[in-house]
């Protein structure tokens, strides 16, 4: 069976495979050439060239301006929008202040998702006749279903009344597609993961780093199956991935001793990392393809980071300028300032510029704490020949073991099973970086430990939906309970189709 080098594949590929955004009709996305035509996918490069297109969406975590991680922060209880001013990102700044409407909602996040759900139908339907090894075949398929599968996950939890599109679509067909209800969405997202887990291998070789295996795909079903409200069945699957509490799983995933060696650039693919998206510095992004789906820089790092930054002393970083996007709310400095993981979470500025070691220029709703997971260096601005800082290579965590660790105990108390497990389960993560056990859990606990373990990595605003908490904790920033936990659909997909606004939101 052959075996792909997939971190390089994945880079040099992307452009082969971008297609357009949704034009103005509904999911219409043409594609330009020949490469997703049906004189394709005669063998099994062919084909891996077409998974590696269905990889590709995920650059949606942490590349372009329109970004999960950016984008899911403005709109949490923890960050504000920032940047350099009111109208610098009208959709973030929209979301940030619940003001959000069907044309300030930014289309990326709607088209970009139903992108790689077009690119898996599509490889779905050919990869059956390719002549092609068998259990590559079988793998291919597991992986595609996957994605997909993710892909959707994004989107309902999102918009929550999508199209639910599993084959290919005939041009007559794309403005005559009904949303779904949100439960038969969830139920292809079960049962493409399902299917996938069945056939995923348990480890992927070091080459292979990125593709997804069989824990992967029980990581994000256990996720799903929170969200749900299928506790026990979560629990079930997340347990599966997170073995015995602190040891290392079955397949290879252990937390890191060190948190920050989480947010060192160049620990891709560690032990804790259970489904990450890839970025790198060797695309040549520039501006002219950055956001279009070419590019496979992480933008995070260039929005993160505070403008016009300088260097006085040693005593401060040697960082790049950014845009300031971001900054830290004073709430989550005052609950993360006594913590062993406040200084790989905040970058202090006011505290720097107050001992004379760095100084910056204060952007829109400064507050002089920025986001260190995703701060670059300067030694990790780029030489290539692309604009540098459009070309961080700095990965994102979609889900890693922290994460399912801490779900797995949310489940369980939810459910009512193993709270000595539970307990466990929460410890570790507190131990790991030298924080006392807890003698009791609740979920008080394990929700604050999520805030803080997770700080900034984009969880924190559904988390507060999915537990019903959203409207305390974000209704002083306009947030209204039954309309704001989902988004308003873009207003291009409600033109001239069927698609209905989310109720609570104007055209």
């Amino acid at each position: 069976m052959k075996t792909h080098n997939f971190k390089l594949v994945l880079a040099a590929l992307a452009v082969i495979f971008t297609m357009n955004s949704c034009s103005e009709d509904f999911l219409e996305v043409p594609v330009k050439g020949t490469n997703l035509e049906s004189n394709y996918y005669r063998n099994e490069s062919e084909a891996f060239a077409g998974l590696v297109s269905v990889y590709d969406v995920m650059r949606k975590y942490g590349g372009g301006f329109e970004n999960m991680i950016t984008f899911m922060n403005a709109g949490s209880d923890d960050f504000r929008a920032g940047g350099g001013n009111a109208s610098d990102g009208i959709g973030i700044q929209s979301f940030d202040d619940f003001d959000i409407t069907p044309t300030t909602m930014p289309q990326s996040y709607w088209s970009d998702y139903y992108q790689g759900i077009f690119r898996a139908n599509f490889l779905l339907t050919k990869l059956p006749e390719v002549p092609m090894d068998e259990a590559s075949k079988t793998r291919f398929t597991a992986e595609t279903k996957a994605l997909r599968a993710m892909y959707y996950f994004e989107l309902v939890r999102l918009f929550e009344n999508i199209p639910l599109i599993t084959t290919p679509l005939e041009k007559d067909q794309f403005n005559n597609i009904p949303q779904a209800a949100p439960s038969d969405v969830y139920d292809v997202i079960v049962a493409d993961l399902i299917d996938a887990i069945a056939d995923l291998p348990p480890t992927v070789p070091a080459e292979q780093a990125g593709r997804l295996n069989k824990g992967a795909a029980q990581a994000l079903l256990g996720k799903v199956y929170l969200y749900m409200g299928l506790d026990s069945q979560a629990a079930a699957q997340l347990r599966e991935v997170n073995g015995t509490p602190g040891e290392t799983n079955q397949y290879g995933n252990k937390l890191l001793e060190n948190f920050d060696d989480l947010w060192e650039v160049d620990n891709k693919f560690n032990t804790e990392s259970i489904i990450e998206a890839a970025h790198t510095n060797a695309s040549s992004s520039h501006w002219g393809n950055w956001g279009s789906g070419a590019d496979e820089g992480n933008s995070v790092n260039t929005m993160v980071g505070p403008r016009s930054y300088a260097q006085l002393t040693e005593e401060a970083p040697d960082l790049p300028s950014g845009w300031s996007f971001n900054p830290v709310e004073p709430e989550l400095y005052d609950l993360l300032k006594d913590d062993p993981r406040f200084e790989a979470t905040i970058l202090d500025m006011e505290a720097l510029v107050a001992a004379g070691a760095a100084d910056y220029l204060p952007g829109y709703e400064d507050t002089g704490y920025f986001l260190n997971k995703f701060i670059p260096t300067q030694d990790d601005v780029t030489t290539g020949t692309g604009e540098p800082i459009l070309n961080y290579r700095q990965n994102v965590y979609v889900i890693r073991l922290a994460d399912t660790y801490l779900m797995e105990a949310e489940a369980l108390f939810n459910a009512g099973e193993d709270r000595d497990r539970a307990k466990a389960l929460l410890n570790a993560v507190r131990e790991r970086v030298g924080l006392t056990a807890l003698e009791e859990v609740s979920l008080t606990a394990i929700y604050a430990e999520r805030r803080l373990e997770l700080a900034g990595e984009g969880h924190r605003f559904f988390d507060l939906v999915r537990t019903d908490r959203a409207a305390q904790a974000l209704g002083d920033e306009g947030y209204q309970a039954g309309v704001h936990y989902r988004l308003p659909i873009p207003y291009r997909e409600t033109q001239n189709t069927i698609i209905e606004q989310n109720s609570g939101y104007i055209e």
